[in-house]
């Protein structure tokens, strides 16, 4: 009979073995990889942080992203922005040239290089990142801007620009060429202006008069249409009388008539003849000087005017609700002003009926509330001006273009027309201030001459439905910079976005397809005259204005946002150096406490295999 060796595998011995054996399997690993184990469970007390931290660090790296491709969008808004500083400046240079030689199509070089540069610019602002168009605001798959030839030249249903402009200067000239007035001799004695149609948006509006001319009657400008009269009585005025006559033209600017009364043969410019032996013909020298001086302004100044406001009918996108002409109660045949008050016994310079206390104005929401004095904040005095209200609405509506008060009618501006919305609790006060009904709302762009033939024409309209829209992304309201955003850190987000219709953008298209879509007669008497008025304005368009926004303005706000990503990375990589430090001291293993631990266990090993050895020879006759 024999008996069979001891188990030892199964006993404490072996098991110990097994243990140690385990542990250099471990501890081989750890010096390999370098890490404390390969799976979360060995890692010990401290892994929640190491956890933690790495979705910090996966957090870190999802916002570089974002900072890295927002980056790369402004970069490249920013070269387009630049560009589109570098053509302002071509053009500028060039319109401010003295040179206003005509080619057979009725334009200077100069204009040519701006049709060019329209072109550039229009390619420009259709800059795309990947499939994102950088200046459609929220719109990004949108093209920006519509094509440049579509603009200028139209399609087939719908009118570009040049139509619009031609439109313009046919109704601000009129079928005479005088501007939309009306010139007569009332008497032999006598010359009379008056504008052709009350409230009419179109041709010269006659501002004021003065008159040195010895012994003459001048009366206005008054009445309804305005008009203004001189009567020399029969008299002779004296060699240097001069009269003067100012006009505003539809763009803003003022165009000024100055006759000088002379007995020079022959009869300088700018003057009208005195006859000695016939008083009489004074009268008609001065209405034929006073004609010939209207028309030569009309065809230069209004001309170039009527382009520019063309422009801004076509490619303004701040909308404007626009009342009838009205007249103040202390002299009826005057328009209202700026500072005819909004409530006043009669007669004086109010309107009729004016506003009471407790009477209120809603615009767009906010409600003004009439006081009798001490108004504060939301209120007006019944007393205050019509510009206090207007002040009081744009600060409301937040227009870029204030609001105005010309030739008794009230245009109400806004850069939003889709949310403009005026009501109030007294009707008849809004009435008289030439909004006939309520709510009072906005006319869309583009307006375009209202009637035809254009010459007589007394009303702007809303041209959308035929119209080109130049601007295709969007134009809600708010901040276009809001119009993009990124979250670049975890309480930090930027503001990127841009839209074409911005504007500093806006303005500076507007202007030079102004400069470069107008041609004239190269063989016109006045051509010399429209291209210099127009140069003149297109100058000073591409002029830096203070308050208002520039390119440069953009590509601060653009600055600002990397500036801030640039802290964010800052701030980011100061984390990701703690972080991954946190991680290691969870995780890493250190090479010399694992050799150390290696050696201390082989050694063992190297003991317990000993004793082992011995026990599996271990015989019941050796034992025994």
């Amino acid at each position: 009979m024999s008996i069979s060796s001891i188990n030892y595998s199964s006993s404490v011995l072996g098991a110990q073995i097994r243990n140690i054996n385990q542990q250099l399997t471990d501890l081989s690993t750890q010096l390999a990889t370098g890490k404390l184990s390969q799976n979360y469970s060995g890692m010990g007390t401290n892994e929640g942080f190491a956890i933690a931290g790495r979705s910090q660090l996966s957090n870190i790296a999802a916002y570089t992203d974002t900072i890295t491709n927002v980056n790369v969008n402004i970069n490249l808004a920013n070269t387009a922005l630049q560009s589109l500083t570098t053509i302002r400046n071509t053009v500028q240079t060039g319109s401010a040239s003295t040179a206003q030689d005509l080619n057979v199509n009725g334009q200077t070089v100069a204009q040519n290089t701006a049709a060019s540069q329209f072109g550039s610019m229009v390619g420009v602002l259709n800059t795309q990142s990947g499939n994102r168009y950088l200046f459609s605001g929220t719109a990004f798959n949108t093209q920006s801007v519509a094509n440049a030839g579509d603009i200028i030249n139209g399609t087939t249903t719908q009118a570009g620009f040049k139509t619009v402009m031609a439109e313009r200067q046919a109704a601000d000239l009129g079928a005479n060429g005088m501007g939309r007035l009306v010139q007569t001799q009332p008497t032999p004695s006598s010359v009379r202006v008056s504008e052709d149609v009350a409230g009419s948006p179109f041709g010269m509006k006659i501002a004021a008069v003065s008159s040195t001319l010895t012994g003459a009657t001048v009366t206005g400008p008054s009445g309804s249409p305005v008009s203004f009269s001189v009567d020399l009585n029969g008299l002779n005025p004296n060699d240097g009388d001069k009269l003067s006559v100012q006009f505003t033209l539809p763009d803003g600017t003022t165009g000024q008539v100055d006759l000088t009364a002379s007995s020079a043969t022959p009869t300088p410019i700018g003057s009208f003849a005195i006859d000695a032996t016939t008083p009489g013909n004074t009268a008609t020298n001065l209405n034929t000087a006073l004609n010939t001086a209207i028309t030569k302004l009309a065809n230069t100044s209004l001309v170039a005017a009527s382009a520019i406001t063309a422009g801004d009918n076509f490619f303004n996108t701040a909308s404007s609700a626009i009342g009838a002409p009205v007249n103040n109660q202390a002299a009826p045949p005057a328009p209202i002003s700026g500072a005819t008050a909004l409530s006043g016994a009669s007669p004086s310079n109010s309107i009729s009926p004016g506003f009471a206390a407790g009477d209120t104005i809603t615009v767009n929401g906010t409600t003004l509330t009439f006081v009798n004095s001490g108004a504060t904040g939301n209120q007006l005095n019944v007393g205050d001006s019509i510009q206090t209200l207007m002040s009081k609405i744009d600060q409301i509506t937040g227009t870029s273009k204030p609001s105005t008060v010309h030739g008794g009618s009230i245009t109400i501006n806004t850069d939003d027309a889709a949310s403009l919305n005026i009501t109030t609790s007294n009707s008849g006060a809004l009435n008289a201030l030439g909004f006939g009904s309520t709510p009072v709302t906005a006319t869309q762009p583009p307006l375009r001459v209202g009637s035809s033939p254009a010459s007589s024409a007394t009303t702007l309209v809303n041209g959308s439905a035929n119209t080109v829209k130049w601007y295709t992304g969007n134009d809600g309201p708010g901040s276009p910079r809001s119009t993009a955003m990124a979250r670049v850190d975890d309480s930090v987000t930027v503001q990127y976005g841009a839209q074409a219709n911005e504007d500093a953008i806006r303005q500076q298209l507007q202007a030079i397809a102004v400069f470069g879509t107008f041609s004239t007669s190269p063989t016109s008497q006045y051509a010399g005259g429209q291209v210099s008025a127009l140069s003149l304005r297109v100058t000073q368009s591409l002029t830096k204005q203070p308050g208002q926004q520039h390119i440069e303005d953009i590509q601060t706000d653009l600055a600002m946002a990397q500036n801030t990503m640039k802290d964010a990375g800052t701030r980011q990589t100061q984390a990701k150096a703690q972080l991954q430090s946190i991680i290691d001291q969870a995780e890493s293993a250190s090479p010399d406490q694992v050799a150390s631990e290696l050696l201390s266990l082989q050694n063992a090993l190297q003991a317990s295999y000993q004793v082992t050895s011995k026990l599996a020879q271990l015989s019941l006759v050796k034992f025994l």
